[in-house]
């Protein structure tokens, strides 16, 4: 069963060749028997899930039109609030914490009847581009296990490409769904910024955080997101638009569509087996009808000093409020209030998150806000300005999703500088608000490669429909590691 997509898994409950309870079964045992190499997952909650599919069972068989991913299980990240169920983000910090509620997220899944198996491993606080930070270890890629899966998703995209899940949900702060996508060989999609609800999503940096999907491949992808997004009057932040299939548009030709090749994205800190990689699956595109067009985002190379400066200072004032008081890590026999914010925000905080607080509170400081929090956001309206032009003149602009493969356990923990510039051309989508997805699209040696696709506001559709036709004529979404069992 573990071979099957969402899709699959899908007809053959509405066949009835199995029932949600015997796959969610199938998979909380697969879960239990591997996991214990990849470490992917921080909690199951086998009783629940179960329950849940006995529910969704029930609907299946009353053919009362049941939504298209009821009975099919699925995983959280761990930084969606889940009812009753722990959500850590990671972190010592909230490593008992039990929310009273259910993310929108979460609540959209389970009004659709989806199964939820457990919650995902992740850096702390979604800070980390290798998900080495996680206070519960890290978590390993299964194409390699000597190197990381990517992060801070990455124990949503190691689960799905070890086939310990059909599907996962994830975040995207600076690259976080779109890099460990690549690095493990499965699809990946953040959506525009606003698409997706983020109440209950716990928040690391306000103006950037996005949920989207991880799958095998675009067609699942858009069942996964199709019922994600939504408007919530919660949110300030959420877009009042009405919900869209976006299966719906997956079998277009792709024969009009003009994609934009931005020379700043092939630099000389390309991989070159990467870069093979992606001008290969260009040439694939091009094959398909589609129109190649050079063009420049010539503010790319200040996307990371900028994101640096923005993340950190919202993450210093959106983490202020883990103080050891009302929830979250307490220390032990405080002598007054003020030990008692020191140590229990200095116990339940790592290594990174204390550096990204020291550094977003440095640049919000008095006689720095206006040197630092400011220019970067001056910054970045010139980032989503050369995005706004160039999508004047291509529908949609395609590179490499991260400049190299996967890399081993350790080989940058020393410099964060080095692990920064792994989000290199992920972060601008980002800043700017746009949709953008990874795409498996090569191997170099034996290590996947991803291609990311960057679309107009709400264009995800677009976005699916030229990842499905490229899946539809590659294979590269169908390989698996070589030690999967």
């Amino acid at each position: 069963m573990h071979s099957l997509s969402i899709a699959e898994i899908i007809d053959k409950l509405r066949k009835k060749e199995f029932s949600s309870q015997e796959i969610t079964q199938f998979f909380l045992k697969r879960i239990q028997q591997n996991d214990q190499k990849y470490n992917s997952f921080i909690s199951l909650c086998e009783e629940q899930a179960l329950t849940q599919a006995r529910a969704a069972d029930a609907n299946l068989a009353a053919q009362t039109a049941p939504s298209a991913l009821c009975g099919v299980p699925i995983a959280h990240k761990d930084i969606f609030c889940t009812e009753g169920l722990r959500t850590t983000c990671g972190s010592r910090m909230l490593q008992n914490f039990n929310p009273p509620y259910n993310a929108t997220v979460v609540e959209n899944f389970l009004s659709a009847g989806a199964v939820t198996l457990g919650k995902t491993n992740m850096d702390e606080f979604a800070m980390g581009s290798s998900n080495e930070t996680s206070y519960f270890g890290a978590v390993k890629n299964p194409w390699d296990l000597r190197c990381v899966p990517g992060g801070s998703s990455g124990g949503s995209a190691a689960a799905v490409a070890a086939r310990l899940v059909p599907g996962a949900t994830a975040t995207d702060t600076g690259g976080s769904i779109r890099q460990p996508a690549a690095l493990c060989g499965i699809t990946g999609i953040k959506p525009t910024y606003g698409r997706v609800s983020r109440w209950g999503m716990i928040a690391f940096a306000s103006s950037l955080d996005q949920a989207g999907v991880m799958a095998r491949d675009a067609r699942d992808a858009a069942l996964l997101l199709s019922t994600m997004a939504s408007h919530d009057h919660r949110d300030s932040t959420s877009m009042d638009r009405p919900r869209e299939d976006y299966s719906r548009q997956l079998d277009k030709p792709i024969s009009e569509l003009r994609i934009g090749i931005p020379k700043e994205y092939f630099d000389q800190g390309l991989n070159a087996g990467t870069e093979k990689a992606v001008q290969e699956a260009i040439s694939s595109l091009t094959k398909l009808g589609a129109k190649t067009h050079a063009i420049s985002l010539p503010h790319t190379h200040l996307a990371v000093p900028a994101y640096y400066v923005i993340a950190p200072a919202e993450c210093s004032t959106n983490l202020s409020r883990f103080d050891g008081v009302r929830y979250g890590h307490r220390c032990e026999n405080p002598k007054d209030l003020l030990d008692l914010y020191k140590r229990s925000r200095g116990e339940g905080f790592g290594a990174e998150v204390k550096r990204r607080i020291l550094v977003g509170t440095y640049a919000l400081s008095s006689g720095y806000y206006d040197a630092y929090y400011r220019k970067a956001q001056q910054v970045r309206r010139l980032i989503k300005q050369d995005f706004v032009d160039a999508f004047k003149e291509v529908d949609m602009i395609v590179g490499p999703t991260c400049p190299s493969p996967a890399f081993e356990f350790g080989a940058k923990g020393d410099d964060p500088v080095a692990m920064y510039l792994e989000d290199i051309y992920t972060i601008a989508a980002n800043l700017a608000g746009l949709p953008a997805m990874s795409i498996p699209c090569g191997l170099v040696d034996n290590k996947p490669v991803g291609l990311q696709l960057i679309g107009n506001y709400f264009a995800e559709g677009s976005l699916l429909n030229a990842a499905h036709q490229f899946q539809c004529h590659t294979d590269f979404h169908t390989q698996t590691p070589k030690d999967l069992t």
